[in-house]
């Protein structure tokens, strides 16, 4: 890193648009990337080729979480992340609520499913279906995981020792990333899980994450020294604790507003359903009155007395009804 020897030096635009890193951990980070982003789109090609449409918004949501990786970790914003800490903040919502969210709206895994052969889809849902994963996205879990990696990042000496380790460093990207990925995947997410909160329990969730980025955000703002003093000013770490405070904040409300839409959609579609069993049932009912009436009065009287059970629609069945009740059909 170009800065690695100043304490919070001044950020500069130019270095910002043309400061790419080149090392051997962020070009095969990159392509990983690239080839992830690729991966989606050919998937959205072959389901096409199937006659089936896939949204482009989900499509677009998946790239631009992409796009989001790749300025977190490979821009010149990656060249500021142990010299400055507000950049660092940044760096770290990027990973942690932005890329994650993207991802979690554009359901990668329902694609797949979509796209693949049955035998590609029996793989991965026995792999989404192992103890293992069941395990690690459990929601209890996962809020824990969330939270506490901000609190254990940035209110210990781990984020110190993590800038005198390059490879450590990176690590906490990766764990960043994932630890996003898994929440906002439960939050926000529309891929199939076995954990499917209720939107009620995804708004408490939301809630709890309210108070600890206000404590978090208190923390480093009021705080009398550096976060960490070889590398940063107290400065730099207080408008570091301003961003993560506030933007924080603005995440977990825009995922709120998220969720209520999501669960007015569900309200819609619903009612929709409700509607259309209404309808047939009220059709069916008419169909079987009218033709019952054409029968009967083809038929002569004594066939008439013999005759006479109705049929009504029941949980969407026919059923005759004997004595005003339905009967066993």
């Amino acid at each position: 890193m170009p800065f690695a020897d100043v304490i919070s030096p001044p950020i500069q635009v130019h270095n910002l648009l043309t400061a790419w890193q080149t090392d051997w951990i962020s070009l095969t980070a990159l392509c990983i990337e690239i080839v992830i982003g690729v991966w989606y789109v050919v998937l959205t090609h072959r389901l096409g080729h199937r006659g089936r449409r896939w949204s482009p918004w989900r499509t677009a949501s998946f790239l631009v979480g992409t796009l989001a990786v790749v300025v977190a970790t490979q821009s010149g914003l990656a060249s500021y992340d142990d010299s400055v800490f507000q950049l660092h903040v940044v760096q770290h919502l990027l990973l942690m609520n932005v890329a994650p969210i993207f991802y979690a709206l554009a359901a990668p895994v329902t694609l797949a499913l979509q796209a693949s052969g049955r035998g590609t889809q029996r793989r991965l849902l026995s792999v989404l279906h192992t103890r293992a994963i069941e395990f690690i996205t459990h929601p209890v879990l996962v809020v824990i995981n969330f939270a506490g990696t901000m609190l254990i990042f940035f209110l210990t000496p781990f984020y110190q020792f993590s800038l005198e380790h390059p490879l450590l460093h990176e690590l906490t990207h990766l764990h960043f990333l994932i630890s996003g990925i898994l929440y906002w995947w439960l939050i926000v997410g529309v891929d199939p899980t076995r954990w499917r909160l209720s939107f009620p329990a995804k708004l408490g969730a939301l809630a709890v994450g309210i108070p600890t980025t206000a404590v978090l955000g208190l923390a480093l703002t009021q705080s009398r020294v550096s976060i960490a003093p070889p590398f940063h000013t107290a400065a730099d770490t207080h408008a570091g604790g301003s961003i993560l405070w506030i933007v924080g904040e603005l995440f977990t409300l825009g995922a709120m507003g998220i969720v209520v839409i999501q669960w007015m959609r569900v309200d819609d579609r619903e009612a929709v359903r409700a509607d259309r069993r209404v309808d047939a049932a009220d059709t069916g009912s008419l169909h079987v009155q009218s033709g019952a009436e054409a029968t009967a009065s083809d038929a002569p009287e004594s066939a008439r007395r013999d005759r006479s059970t109705k049929v009504a629609v029941v949980d969407g069945r026919l059923v005759p009804v004997e004595g005003g009740r339905p009967g066993v059909s």
